[in-house]
């Protein structure tokens, strides 16, 4: 069976296991990091030298890196628009898996650190505002590549879709304020109606 080493209440977790979710990849996941420890023994650092979760394990191949681990998956046990032939529809779904790790992400984890995870004394709240402010432009260019379709590519959901979709619901999850975002909203209610999001990704936020 395939392995999935990781916290759930990780992103990077998450957007492995909705992936998993998605393709209908029957893993099995171990708590690892944080409050449960394990990242920094010699065992787990020979398989992950960063001391970081994900990893997956399937037979006698490791992995780590989030975005490597969702490409594998699909890569290898995936069909349809999980895994599309066309290089040019790949690069797409790569592009937008990319730029969440460029624009998205950094600006989400100032956020969330600040807002959800440090304790309130150790909060910098001037950070957390300029990247409140930040991040709405740019999650405004998500909302108008949404224009007109049901998912980041059109019709059907892909791997473009899965970093973004898990940043979405700790986004619109926590007690900050939201620009008008009417196309990355609806595409959020879409996501919310998927069994694999639900039971991967609408989790606590802590």
């Amino acid at each position: 069976m395939v392995r999935i080493l990781g916290r759930a209440n990780s992103i990077n977790v998450q957007k492995v296991m909705w992936c998993a979710g998605e393709i209908g990849l029957d893993v099995e996941r171990v708590d690892v990091g944080m409050n449960f420890g394990g990242n920094d023994t010699s065992e787990y650092l020979a398989k992950n030298p960063n001391g970081l979760v994900p990893v997956i394990e399937d037979g006698d191949f490791v992995c780590w890196e989030s975005h490597a681990i969702v490409r594998y998956m699909t890569e290898t046990y995936a069909t349809g628009s999980w895994n599309p032939e066309s290089p040019k529809i790949r690069a797409k779904a790569n592009q937008w898996m990319d730029w969440f790790l460029s624009r998205v992400h950094p600006l989400m984890t100032v956020i969330f650190w600040n807002v959800v995870r440090l304790p309130p004394e150790q909060r910098d709240g001037a950070a957390a505002e300029k990247a409140i402010g930040e991040i709405g432009a740019v999650w405004k260019i998500l909302d108008a590549q949404l224009a007109g379709k049901d998912f980041v590519l059109g019709d059907a959901p892909s791997i473009g879709d899965i970093p973004v979709g898990c940043a979405t619901y700790r986004y619109f999850g926590m007690d900050i304020e939201h620009p008008d975002l009417p196309n990355m909203r609806a595409w959020y209610e879409r996501l919310a109606e998927r069994p694999a999001y639900q039971q991967n990704v609408m989790l606590p936020i802590t």
